[in-house]
């Protein structure tokens, strides 16, 4: 019976794989940000670099915001299923 599930759970699989993945390029991402705030002049060309990682970091977040909640859901579903299914299965018998 559990091998039956097996496509949903390498489906589940793959998106798990992918929300580590972005998690791993978040935190590389996140080595490169620089929280100071520059005022001055002579670091006015820091300021394009300061604001494309943050549009990054913002697009990666909401990616990895939504794909965390697929998965989650998509395991609580197969999960449902499974539990549905051995309930209602007739060969098996417990007595």
């Amino acid at each position: 019976m559990l091998t039956s599930y097996f496509p949903f759970i390498a489906t589940w699989g793959v998106l798990a794989t992918v929300v580590v993945i972005l998690a791993i390029y978040r935190r590389k991402l996140d080595l490169k940000v620089d929280d100071t705030i520059h005022v001055l002049d002579s670091e006015a060309s820091t300021i394009p670099a300061q604001a494309e990682v943050a549009k990054k970091l913002a697009v990666v977040d909401r990616w990895g915001k939504i794909l965390t909640v697929v998965a989650v859901l998509y395991l609580l579903g197969i999960a449902a299923a499974y539990i549905y299914s051995s309930f209602t299965d007739t060969s098996v018998r417990l007595g």
